[in-house]
């Protein structure tokens, strides 16, 4: 920790998420300032991405299934060389989000001679059923790190009321390749953490 290079902890913003307990009734305001206590004075350094489940916090312990600090490639760069950063230093955006537990998704259909065709699947986000799937994508890219930068920025844009004919950008985002790639996964994936991530 001593080798430290401090810049990183003063200039980077690690992002939390915190998975609650579906039966927990606590205030999202009061597990944040929870869940922000014990990362600033857990004394850990962060290297890359990790995930909590353990806490010797009671209130942790009743109300939070998961601590994670994710998408560090984000912040602290790919490969090998990532600086360690402090958690006591780091900025920490924390998102709260409690799973849904349904029993899969709504289907929506529409009448085909006189036969239902499935139109389109709905799932409450974020879903149970999603739940650690960002992390088992796995791409020989950077693909999800651009995607979900795209993502966030477009909708930064859009909830800036940023005017199109100054700032222009693609709206569109075309995923191809063979069938069992994982562009369908990706979206679900993707649809779960935007989802955490404005949840506030």
């Amino acid at each position: 920790v001593s080798g430290m290079d401090s810049r990183a902890s003063d200039f980077c913003c690690l992002q939390v998420e915190v998975c609650q307990n579906p039966t927990s009734t606590a205030r999202t305001t009061a597990v944040t300032e929870c869940v922000q206590r014990f990362l600033q004075h857990s004394n850990k350094t962060v290297f890359g991405d990790i995930c909590l489940t353990e806490f010797e916090d009671e209130f942790l312990t009743q109300h939070v299934q998961s601590v994670s600090i994710c998408d560090t490639d984000l912040v602290l760069g790919c490969g090998g060389n990532k600086p360690a950063v402090s958690l006591a230093d780091a900025q920490l955006d924390i998102h709260v989000f409690q799973l849904h537990e349904d029993d899969g998704p709504a289907a929506e259909t529409i009448d085909e001679q006189e036969e239902e065709i499935s139109a389109a699947s709905h799932w409450l986000l974020p879903s149970a059923e999603f739940q650690g799937l960002w992390n088992n994508l796995i791409y020989d890219m950077n693909v999800k790190e651009k995607l979900l930068q795209y993502a966030t920025t477009t909708l930064l844009f859009s909830d800036r009321n940023v005017d199109g004919n100054i700032v222009s950008w693609n709206r569109v985002i075309l995923l191809h390749g063979p069938p069992g790639t994982g562009k369908t996964s990706l979206c679900k994936a993707l649809a779960q953490k935007l989802c955490i991530r404005f949840s506030k």
